[in-house]
């Protein structure tokens, strides 16, 4: 099969709409539209109450989902809007080739859409109800690939659906977002059943509605047995931005809230830099120290010196492996194949996160009690709408009405469920959980 050809990987065809919008509008190109309507809507707008590590702020604040999206939509923009020179460079000649900085940068903003509550606590939660909690009573009268759905969910398999599904009321299309940005978020372009490592790109309720993006965008498919596609070109850009992003700005957060010390948190960043490669860095760093005292915004410096160097590292990959990727043969990650040093103190890094951060009490804490809430709500709203009783036509009235399932199989209506539960906000859901368990009663 022959290359992947950016005149059909850039497409400004919007989903749901059965005509284009205009190629260079006066004001905003079709890729910037799709930033913008992400910025304005409402779950977006709820990823600020949403845990990305550590809990929400009390006097130290620290990123939640919105923040790092806006970061990584930042990063991405870069790394885009440097791949389109890059390419231009190689002679790809596209009108929309400058704009590929604007498709990351919304591709970006909407990659963590699908995440529920209390970070990845919220989806083992999701995951753990279904395998090997209550609802593995539910595995009767669905089919082995609905089944998968539910008991490897992901994140990015929903933020897709969040995108892409039509809610009760809503129109067709669901936020009638451009194919190639909708494309550009699927990290894992397969199904559940095709799912090599418990990661896939879309649910079987939204597989023909990605199945004809991809072919529309001349992705190259992959075996002959369900839906398996080579991921967008531009996957790779949106994944580095988060990689980034998430492994260098947790090492920050976490020397906010003193969980690594100054002297721990600076070499986890010099270590980035070869002592001779990068000897004119390092001394740009040494003499910028000798003006700026103050140990937060040194820390703060050295981690947008890593940024920056980590995106041009990106870039270099990309394009030395652009055949490759192009071809839909690229193995990994960019970020598996930077330069020695980087990779190595990449890998420091995250095993510093794992042994240090991620285990600190007060992130252990909020997953806990995350887990403890999802799966009582999940629990308790599933039951409701597949079993019709007093009590459940009382909760059911707590049910927001545009998550009804249109259709009345058992999998649509627990995917309402899951609609539901993985938009709440960490607040919502406390809240929520509180009320269903008796804990709190309102005017008491």
């Amino acid at each position: 099969m022959m290359s992947m050809d950016w005149n059909q990987l850039l497409s400004i065809k919007r989903l749901g709409k059965t005509t284009s919008g205009k190629l260079t509008p006066d004001a905003r190109t079709q890729f910037q539209r799709d930033y913008d309507r992400l910025i304005f809507s409402s779950p977006f707008r709820r990823l600020q109450n949403k845990t990305q590590v550590f809990p929400l702020p009390g006097s130290i604040f620290v990123h939640n989902r919105l923040t790092h999206s806006l970061e990584v939509a930042s990063v991405g923009r870069s790394l885009g809007n440097i791949i389109s020179v890059e390419l231009e460079k190689k002679g790809e000649n596209h009108p929309l080739l400058g704009e590929i900085g604007s498709v990351v940068a919304a591709a970006c903003l909407a990659h963590d859409m699908g995440n529920p509550p209390f970070g990845h606590s919220g989806e083992d939660a999701i995951k753990a109800y279904f395998e090997t909690g209550d609802g593995q009573t539910l595995k009767k009268g669905l089919s082995e690939a609905q089944w998968k759905d539910l008991v490897l969910f992901d994140g990015n398999a929903n933020a897709f659906r969040v995108l892409s599904h039509q809610l009760r009321g809503r129109r067709v299309g669901g936020f009638a977002l451009t194919y190639t940005m909708l494309a550009s978020i699927v990290k894992y372009p397969y199904e559940s059943v095709l799912a090599p490592k418990a990661k896939f790109g879309f649910f079987q309720s939204e597989k023909e509605t990605f199945a004809h993006i991809a072919d529309e965008l001349g992705l190259k498919r992959i075996g002959s047995e369900g839906i398996k596609f080579a991921r967008h070109p531009l996957v790779y850009l949106v994944e580095a931005a988060d990689d980034i992003c998430y492994q260098i700005m947790d090492v920050e957060d976490a020397h906010k809230l003193k969980i690594l010390s100054y002297n721990e948190t600076k070499e986890l960043y010099l270590n980035f830099y070869h002592p001779e490669i990068d000897a004119s860095t390092l001394s740009s760093i040494e003499q910028t120290f000798t003006e700026v005292s103050d140990p937060n915004e040194q820390i703060a410096y050295l981690r947008a010196g890593v940024i920056n160097k980590l995106i041009f590292d990106c870039v270099q990959v990309f394009i030395n492996n652009y055949t490759e990727i192009m071809d839909g043969n690229f193995k990994g990650s960019l970020i598996d194949h930077i330069p020695e040093t980087s990779h190595n103190a990449m890998q420091h890094v995250v095993k510093v996160s794992v042994q240090r951060i991620y285990s600190d009490s007060s992130v252990v804490e909020i997953e806990l009690a995350g887990y403890k809430v999802i799966s009582t709500i999940t629990d308790h709203f599933v039951n409701a709408v597949l079993t019709n009783n007093k009590y459940n036509k009382k909760l059911m009235s707590l049910f927001p009405r545009q998550f009804l399932a249109d259709s009345d199989d058992k999998y649509s209506k627990i995917q309402s469920v899951v609609d539901f539960v993985s938009g709440m906000t960490d607040v919502y859901a406390l809240d929520l959980y509180r009320k269903i368990t008796g804990i709190s009663i309102p005017g008491i």
